[in-house]
């Protein structure tokens, strides 16, 4: 049980790390138009996509937005 935890909060780790490097890239991408040269892709127009094809699929894509969300906030830490 004690390693299932470990996992579980190296997951968490993880997931934090890649959520702020998401929020760099955004901000990156505000900041200097483009693709940013240490990401290599558009962060903005990634995003951009995702969101046109999840309004693009209706109740479906809102479902899928609200799962993602739901999984975003459930994760913690501790």
């Amino acid at each position: 049980m004690n390693a299932l935890n470990v996992a579980k909060r190296w997951i968490g780790a993880l997931t934090e790390v890649g959520l702020m490097l998401i929020a760099f890239g955004i901000v990156a991408g505000l900041l200097y138009p483009g693709a940013v040269p240490f990401i290599g892709t558009d962060v903005v127009a990634n995003i951009t996509s995702l969101l046109n094809q999840l309004g693009n699929n209706g109740v479906v894509g809102l479902v899928a937005l609200a799962i993602i969300c739901w999984l975003l906030n459930k994760r913690s830490i501790s």
